[in-house]
């Protein structure tokens, strides 16, 4: 098994970039919101993690045992 599809970038399938890049996104607005807004994080605003994750788990389990496309044959 080739555990590098769980962390270079040039691996990664569409599902496992999206979610890291979900994951990086809501990190940031998460800073942001604790650092320069007096109010409390919106209700549920964790739970962003772990959707990030699942959909970062589902792409892990689709790049590691999915069949690879066929190459397309253009003429």
């Amino acid at each position: 098994m080739d555990y590098s599809k769980l962390y270079r970038p040039s691996a990664l399938n569409s599902f496992q970039f999206i979610a890291l890049t979900g994951l990086l996104m809501s990190a940031g607005a998460h800073l942001i919101l604790h650092f320069f807004v007096s109010r409390p994080l919106p209700s549920g605003f964790n739970w962003l993690y772990v959707c990030w994750a699942g959909f970062y788990l589902i792409g892990t389990l689709i790049n590691f045992f999915g069949k690879p496309d066929e190459p397309h044959h253009h003429h």
